[in-house]
């Protein structure tokens, strides 16, 4: 009898890999879901951190032993005499008691323990899937480069917190500023990879709706690198007022330093005013988007989703002005961040989403 296997055997054969195929994405796209959670947290922790000014609280960089807190009276007072050095007690919290510097040291604390525990959130799975052969060709240089980048944004976090050790008052907002889109970059290549995993109900949208939802994700990083400065320079404590800033449309005073541009990055009036002008443009933006998505896929889940990009950058953009008006009050200001990181996750999602789902690999080149 020839042991040769029958079509029948073969089409089997092909739906167990295909099941197989599914199951592994599944496991993969959850686990990198979880890594999407935690980076949310980290965001609105470090959103909280820099509200309340804790950020300079934690002097040191102890990558291993700083996972646990002062322990005694001994050991909070070293901690507080270490905080006690830098220009920021001096200048600004002098006569700070213990108990005062306990509720700024928690917020970095926490911000840098939420830090290690996405490395291993990230570093351990990926090494079983790798090891159990659950990943595909093609997603091992994204999870590698999405743990390099998370590498990289730990040496940048301390990078910026040493920037207010010994001269600022607190850090350096270029140095914010790189820190935040650093972390936004990893976020969405996270959720990308993720999105790419899942099953598409539509299929791949115009190419030129994909480019502007592309384009789309560019722009709202943009706004968070600009939100960035504002939050670095404190320049969202001035200048209260919307529609009108300082009285005008276009206020005055915006070029006084020089060279100009520096006014760009260092001048809170400008860095405000262009944060303002970048919500207009990018909420502008995702409106033609909608429209451009409804021409070409009208009625499709893609055209859905670019209305729904409008309605929430609407609502971004309320918890901005409803921040500023109040002179930026913390519970309204970390909504405006949290808004921001919502904004970031769902424009990155929608962007995948238009190119639909990725192809399954062939059976030789997952044994391989």
């Amino acid at each position: 009898m020839s042991t040769a296997a029958t079509p029948f055997s073969l089409d089997l054969t092909s739906a167990s890999e295909h099941a197989r195929l599914h199951r592994n994405r599944q496991l993969v796209r959850t686990w990198l879901y979880v890594v999407v959670l935690f980076l949310v947290a980290i965001f609105v922790v470090g959103g909280g951190t820099r509200l309340t000014g804790s950020g300079l609280s934690i002097t040191e960089w102890k990558p291993i032993h700083g996972v646990i807190p002062p322990i005694g009276v001994a050991e909070w007072g070293e901690e507080f005499a270490k905080y006690r050095e830098i220009p920021q007690y001096q200048e600004i919290n002098r006569g700070m008691s213990l108990d005062e510097f306990k509720g700024i040291f928690w917020w970095e604390w926490a911000h840098r323990l939420l830090a290690r525990s996405v490395g291993l959130v990230m570093a351990v799975p990926l090494i079983f899937f790798w090891a159990t052969g659950r990943l595909e060709p093609r997603l091992k240089p994204r999870l590698l480069g999405i743990l390099a980048l998370g590498g990289v944004q730990g040496a940048v976090g301390w990078w910026m917190v040493a920037s207010g050790l010994s001269e600022l008052t607190s850090v350096s907002q270029y140095r914010l500023a790189t820190h935040l889109t650093l972390a936004c970059i990893i976020f969405v290549a996270t959720i990308v990879t993720a999105r790419s995993l899942a099953p598409h109900s539509a299929p791949a949208a115009n190419r030129d709706v994909q480019r502007f939802a592309g384009w789309m994700v560019v722009a709202v990083l943009a706004q968070v690198y600009l939100g960035a400065l504002v939050a670095g320079l404190h320049a969202g404590l001035s200048y209260n007022t919307w529609p009108l800033m300082d009285g005008s449309i276009v206020p005055q005073g915006l070029f006084v330093m020089e060279p100009g541009i520096v006014n760009l990055f260092e001048n809170p009036k400008t860095v405000q005013f262009v944060h303002r002008l970048g919500a207009y443009t990018v909420l502008v933006l995702a409106i033609i988007h909608a429209f451009q998505t409804a021409r070409l896929a009208p009625g499709s889940t893609h055209a859905r989703r670019a209305i729904l990009l409008v309605i929430l950058l609407l609502g971004q953009a309320a918890l901005g002005i409803t921040a500023l008006l109040l002179v930026v009050p913390f519970s309204w200001a970390i909504l405006h961040h949290a808004g921001a990181i919502l904004v970031l996750g769902f424009t990155a999602a929608h962007w995948r989403g238009t190119k639909g789902a990725m192809p399954l690999p062939t059976a030789s080149a997952v044994r391989h």
